[in-house]
């Protein structure tokens, strides 16, 4: 058995259920993930896994980068699997670096948001849950993005008006009410 160190995780996690009471909840079932014998941090492990994710925000910190995610056919933050990385902030920065093509980007400490969702069946792989620890990225100048193969587009997106937008995912919605929320 491999031993990975999960305590970071697990203060993060906390941290988050502290300040987000309203999630605790969601920080129980991710903290239950992370005590699982079986190695959380792989693809492999189809009973749920952990993914990383950035909230891009650019230099002012009124829009955000999105993916038009070309599995899944919707607007959402850019971000990825763990693929072994225990350390999911680093996950979110590599994974907003790989799929923006911004090299200088700023990693902020700390969870912002946690979400558990299904990814359908697709191919040989069945329905199985991810497990999205969140974090805010931040351009440091250049905002100048290139799509790739996992995108059908990326855009800079107002974060107020994601808010407000009912077409948008609810957990988009949620991001940004908080952003707006921490910038306010």
């Amino acid at each position: 058995m491999t031993f990975f160190d999960k305590s970071a995780l697990a203060e993060e996690l906390a941290a988050f259920g502290r300040a987000h009471p309203e999630h605790a909840d969601d920080v129980s079932l991710f903290l239950a993930l992370l005590a699982d014998a079986e190695n959380p941090f792989v693809r492999a492990r189809l009973a749920g896994h952990f993914t990383g994710s950035a909230w891009l925000v650019d230099a002012s910190g009124a829009r955000v980068l999105l993916t038009h995610h070309r599995k899944l056919n919707r607007w959402l933050q850019l971000g990825g699997h763990a693929d072994g990385e225990v350390e999911l902030g680093l996950v979110a920065l590599r994974e907003a670096i790989e799929e923006s093509g911004i090299p200088e980007l700023v990693l902020e400490p700390g969870v912002f948001d946690l979400d558990r969702h299904v990814i359908p069946a697709r191919g040989a792989e069945p329905e199985h849950f991810h497990y999205d620890v969140r974090y805010v990225v931040r351009t440091t100048g250049n905002e100048s993005f290139v799509a790739g193969e996992e995108s059908h587009a990326l855009a800079w997106r107002s974060i107020a008006e994601l808010a407000g937008d009912p077409d948008t995912d609810e957990s988009m919605r949620r991001m940004a009410r908080r952003w707006l929320e921490r910038k306010g």
